[in-house]
């Protein structure tokens, strides 16, 4: 074997001691430069993302565990080998008594989301032998209630509030595009922002969500009215909005830009505004009055479960509860007291 003339003999690896050799192997764990949690996270995140993670659920656990460690470095708890079940269960008990700015606890599906990412987080942790045992194999997370929609845009709402854009401007265009494709298709908000010029086929009438919740696709019809807003706004509007003819994005900004989840929300807030519609949320809301009206009309739930893209069918038959008009109906028709008020009448 050839050496490097300034390459000490002794430091070539057949050389070394036994248990210098032994410390080398590549499935060794490899030691953390310095103390603290936060290194650990960074290597987590990035297994994360090796292993095919989406970004949004990347940043989704990031910042969960941020939250979890920085309560840990107020309690001088900078080893993960300090972090005991006892520990984890009184960061759950926190999550229970922590109040938010407006007075308000938190709700069980937000302690349970910011549980999850900890729960996964010590599991790497294991799996790397960074610990010899899991203390949050057996921790018992707070159970998800599945809550009705606590607002609902009836169906002449959701007409008053899209005719409020301004069509004759090509900001009006878009928007009218963006709330006909969000009222159609029950798309999430990430799912529109993240929408392409290619993902639109007029031909077909239809509209492919390429990595939604889960990372899936779907392919979703689109209405007709939608249809002719979104190709009106790609040929008329978009190109005045363009600034980069490489951009690819189909919903623009007022700038040129692919909106971001939080502008996207704030431009539908100010049509609700400005329809005088005084209901809490934003782009969810026409999600849950695409399903509710679809279901009021007689679809079928299992078609409203592949528009919506939810894996499991109970996810979906929440709408069910809140759709009211056929319900309404039946307890007209046999209802007894209401059977009795007729009797009385003839």
């Amino acid at each position: 074997m050839a050496y490097h003339k300034d390459r000490p003999r002794g430091l070539d690896r057949k050389h070394q001691p036994a248990k210098k050799r032994a410390a080398a192997r590549p499935n060794s764990t490899p030691p953390m430069d310095h103390d603290g949690l936060y290194p650990y996270l960074l290597r987590f995140t990035e297994w994360g993302a090796v292993r095919g993670l989406s970004a949004s659920t990347v940043k989704t656990r990031h910042q969960s565990l941020r939250r979890f460690i920085a309560w840990c470095d107020e309690r001088s708890l900078d080893d993960p080998k300090t972090i005991t079940k006892p520990v984890l269960e009184r960061y759950q008990k926190h999550l229970y008594y922590y109040r938010q700015r407006n007075g308000e606890p938190l709700g069980y599906g937000t302690q349970h989301g910011l549980l999850v990412p900890v729960k996964a987080f010590f599991k790497w942790l294991t799996q790397q032998n960074y610990l010899l045992y899991n203390p949050a194999s057996e921790l018992v997370l707070p159970k998800q209630t599945r809550g009705l929609p606590k607002t609902l845009l009836s169906v002449d709402e959701v007409e008053r509030l899209i005719a409020l854009a301004d069509t004759t401007t090509p900001y009006g265009v878009r928007d009218r595009a963006i709330l006909e494709t969000l009222y159609s298709t029950g798309i999430r908000r990430m799912e529109l922002v993240n929408l392409t010029l290619y993902d639109v086929d007029a031909g077909r009438k239809t509209l492919l969500v390429q990595e939604g919740k889960g990372r899936k696709d779907r392919l979703l019809p689109l209405g007709e009215r939608a249809l002719y807003w979104v190709e009106r706004y790609r040929r008329d509007a978009r190109p005045q909005l363009l600034i980069s003819h490489d951009e690819q994005t189909l919903f623009l900004t007022d700038y040129g830009e692919p909106w971001i989840r939080q502008r996207l929300s704030t431009l539908i807030r100010k049509y609700l505004h400005h329809a005088g519609i005084d209901k809490p949320g934003a782009c969810h809301l026409f999600r849950h009055a695409m399903a509710t009206h679809m279901l009021d009309n007689g679809a079928d739930i299992r078609y409203i479960q592949m528009m919506l893209g939810h894996a499991d069918l109970s996810t979906t038959q929440i709408y069910t509860q809140v759709s009211i008009e056929k319900l309404r109906d039946i307890n007209a028709a046999t209802h007894p007291a209401k059977m009795a008020v007729k009797r009385e009448e003839t």
